[in-house]
């Protein structure tokens, strides 16, 4: 009896956890566009000789996002607390529908067009800025260590955009899910026709910023070389591979662009960078498999100019990925005319052919910020893709980003580790390939985080003595963590958003009513 009334405490209907799902994920946008317009602005503000034109601009076009969104994301915690009945104020006409607020959002869609237009010039000029004023690049690197900044800050400036293309989906879901006599239907209806001039408008530019601001990371995580950013270069895929040296094979870092190849390794520095061996130029590269060597059996080689390569994959998987990869972009190269051809290939900075540079750094499954600052740089940068990749013996494409960048939630979760007993609430916010964990929507930095690059997601089994609803695994070699989602609809959407990450996803299967527990997780 206690079980049934704990489930009836709150609606079950579908079209409530997706208006559910809309304030989660509005919470963690309003935070992160904190993180721009009022901690990195309270950085700015204590030094003198910032330039101010850019900042004027980047704030002048945030700052009304950040307006805009406080207020409806009261009007949201406003409306859900009606649908669950928890008040009756503010409240008029039928309070289970979300339409109406996503209509009126939309009657502001001129602030996104008007960041639109600027955004990728905000995001040009601070790039500027930082190569050339001193001060202000200490203060973005040491911005950048702060716990509140939990991603590069460039990602932050995406935010808007990304935003906009979740509220097409929840939209979608909506219409997906009503009958077109529903009182929400129309206003439903009438959002997703205003946002159709704005979401073209992003889809035109989103792919060329998003592979600008990878650039730009690039340019901070290698080092040996100037012009990562180049006007007609595309990033298309890092990762690792085992190279045959004299010393027989050894781990390095492999990026591939639309125009070069190359290979580094990891410094051994407080910074977490790479340091470059060499460029292949593509238009010169040539690959075939290659037989197994020394217990090595995924192997192929790149031949460039006078070298060759030969590397091993980890996987057949990965080998397929990279030799797919290689051979379209050799062949998209060598299509391109001789003008269009001249790309700026890197400036190699004392770039040595010595294998002697050691890894002397390790990454945690579930880092925690530390306390120096040195160490702050190392936990906060261990949290990036190309990091991930090297520590998890793995890689990811420009499609990849695209995927995991468009697929972004928050919300409760109930945690529990393998060998432990009981299970802890978190807030959980799930981007750019890792879930991030607070005690509660309210914090400002997350208590830890776990990278899911290389995890495989599945199911509970039946050795796994776990018997709840809505649960699923994480794993990755012997570290084991279950989530419990609250309902049907949030267990799939979790599913759906980790699954883009994680690249490994076992055969899910919900556990019945029978099966499980009578009474639902509480949240």
């Amino acid at each position: 009896m206690d079980g049934e009334v704990r489930r009836k405490r709150h609606p079950t209907e579908k079209a409530y956890y997706i208006a559910k799902e809309l304030l989660m994920t509005e919470r963690t946008y309003k935070k992160d566009l904190e993180v721009i317009d009022l901690w990195f602005r309270d950085e700015l503000n204590k030094e003198e000789y910032m330039p101010e034109e850019v900042l004027t601009l980047l704030f002048n076009h945030v700052d009304p996002l950040y307006e805009h969104h406080t207020l409806l994301l009261k009007e949201l915690e406003h409306r859900m607390a009606a649908w669950e009945g928890r008040t009756t104020a503010f409240t008029k006409g039928d309070v289970h529908r979300i339409g109406d607020l996503l209509l009126k959002m939309t009657s502001k869609l001129e602030l996104y067009n008007r960041y639109i237009e600027k955004h990728r010039l905000i995001l040009e000029k601070l790039e500027q800025s930082f190569k050339r004023n001193k001060t202000f690049e200490q203060i973005y690197r040491d911005f950048e260590t702060r716990k509140v900044c939990y991603l590069p800050l460039n990602t932050f400036l995406l935010r808007p955009l990304q935003r906009i293309l979740h509220y097409q989906l929840i939209v979608e879901r909506l219409l997906k899910h009503y009958e077109p006599n529903h009182i929400d239907y129309n206003d439903c209806t009438q959002s997703r026709m205003q946002m159709e001039h704005v979401i073209t408008n992003i889809t035109h530019n989103i792919h060329a910023t998003e592979n600008f601001v990878k650039l730009v990371e690039l340019q901070r995580d290698l080092v040996g070389i100037d012009n990562v950013v180049s006007p007609n270069r595309q990033f298309l895929r890092e990762g690792c591979l085992q190279k045959l040296s004299r010393k027989g094979f050894q781990q390095r870092m492999f990026f591939l662009f639309s125009d070069v190849l190359l290979y580094t390794n990891r410094t051994s520095g407080p910074l977490l960078q790479f340091k470059v061996h060499g460029q292949l130029p593509l238009r010169g590269v040539m690959v075939e498999e290659s037989e197994p060597k020394m217990g090595n059996q995924f192997c192929f080689t790149i031949y460039g100019g006078n070298r060759a390569l030969l590397v091993a994959a980890n996987s057949q998987e990965e080998k397929d990925k990279w030799l797919e990869d290689l051979v379209q972009a050799v062949q998209a190269a060598r299509e391109l005319s001789d003008d269009a051809s001249r790309i700026n290939y890197f400036s190699l900075k004392s770039c040595s052919s010595s294998e002697e540079v050691l890894d002397k750094t390790g990454a945690t499954e579930d880092s925690h910020a530390s306390t120096s600052g040195k160490e702050r740089t190392q936990q906060q940068r261990s949290n990036t893709t190309v990091h991930v990749c090297w520590h998890r013996n793995t890689s990811i494409s420009s499609r990849d980003q695209l995927l995991a960048l468009e697929n972004q939630l928050s919300g409760y979760l109930l945690r529990k580790f393998k060998n432990s007993n009981g299970w802890q609430k978190l807030w959980v916010v799930f981007t750019n390939f890792c879930l991030f964990f607070y005690k509660t929507f309210q914090d400002d930095f997350p208590l830890a985080s776990l990278p899911l690059l290389g995890y495989s997601v599945t199911s509970p089994n039946e050795r796994d003595h776990i018997h709840k609803e809505f649960v699923f695994k994480l794993q990755f070699k012997n570290h084991v963590y279950f989530f419990r989602a609250e309902s049907e609809y949030t267990f799939n959407r979790w599913m759906e958003v980790i699954s883009s990450a994680t690249q490994h996803s076992g055969r899910l299967r919900l556990f019945s009513r029978k099966e499980s527990e009578t009474v639902s997780p509480r949240f």
